[in-house]
C-alpha cells in the first residue's frame, strides 16, 4: 500500500535523532526532542489551493526541517509518516 498525497500536501519520514552529542554523550531515550529532520517520501501536485497556485519546490527524496508540532501522523505498514501541507516545510537542508 502507498500513499499519494493530494493537493499542497506532501509525505515525509522523520529520521531518526542522533544517539550521541558532538561532544561524545550518549543521550537517554527521555532527554532526545522530537527530531525536525525528515526525508520526503511524496509530493501531493500542487495547483490551485484555496483560489492560489501553489508550485512544489520539494522532491521525493529532499531532506527537509519542519514546524516542531505540524501534520498529521499516520502508521502504514508498520512505518510512522506525516503528512503536511508544503508551508509547513521550513528547509530544505542540503
Amino acid at each position: 500500500m502507498t500513499i499519494k498525497p493530494l493537493a499542497d500536501r506532501v509525505v515525509i519520514k522523520m529520521v531518526e535523532a542522533e544517539e550521541t552529542t558532538k561532544g561524545g554523550i550518549i543521550l537517554a531515550s527521555s532527554a532526545k526532542e522530537k527530531p525536525s529532520v525528515a526525508e520526503v517520501v511524496a509530493v501531493g501536485p500542487g495547483g490551485v489551493v484555496d483560489g492560489k497556485e501553489v508550485t512544489m519546490y520539494v522532491k521525493v527524496g529532499d531532506k527537509v526541517l519542519t514546524s516542531k508540532y505540524s501534520g498529521t501522523e499516520v502508521k502504514l505498514d508498520s512505518e510512522e509518516y506525516t503528512i503536511v501541507k508544503q508551508s509547513d516545510i521550513l528547509a530544505i537542508v542540503e
